[in-house]
């Protein structure tokens, strides 16, 4: 059987092709808060970084900054697959990358907050 690959940019310049893999979900802010209020396996991940954490972020969010490679894969690493990732950047971008490369090491449930932080309406900390 064939199988698709995706190339995945890095900011540090390295390219990851990964498997071609449907498990992750793009929400609108609308789905992803009523899913997330509702999921007791819930858990959030701001994966930009630090400069624009510090501009606010989401409450309760893990942070773990997409452009530093090495540091995002091992946090990666050390999570509990079976749970839930919300996962949100900037705009939608990089966060779907993460996505993508959870999927790719196992992680079954990866959802992507599409317009990102940028277009957030719900609650924020700043």
């Amino acid at each position: 059987m064939f199988q698709q690959w995706i190339p995945v940019f890095l900011f540090n310049s390295k390219i990851l092709f990964l498997p071609k893999i449907s498990k992750m979900l793009d929400l609108t802010q609308d789905q992803w808060s009523e899913q997330l209020a509702t999921d007791a396996d819930a858990v959030i991940i701001d994966v930009r970084t630090p400069v624009e954490v510090s501009e606010g972020y989401i409450p309760d969010a893990l942070h773990m900054n997409i452009q530093n490679a090495g540091s995002f894969m091992q946090k990666t690493q050390e999570l509990d697959k079976s749970k839930n990732y919300y996962i949100y950047c900037r705009m939608g971008g990089r966060s779907k990358q993460a996505c993508m490369i959870m999927n790719s090491m196992g992680f079954e449930n990866t959802y992507n907050l599409m317009g990102g932080f940028e277009n957030w309406q719900g609650e924020k900390t700043t």
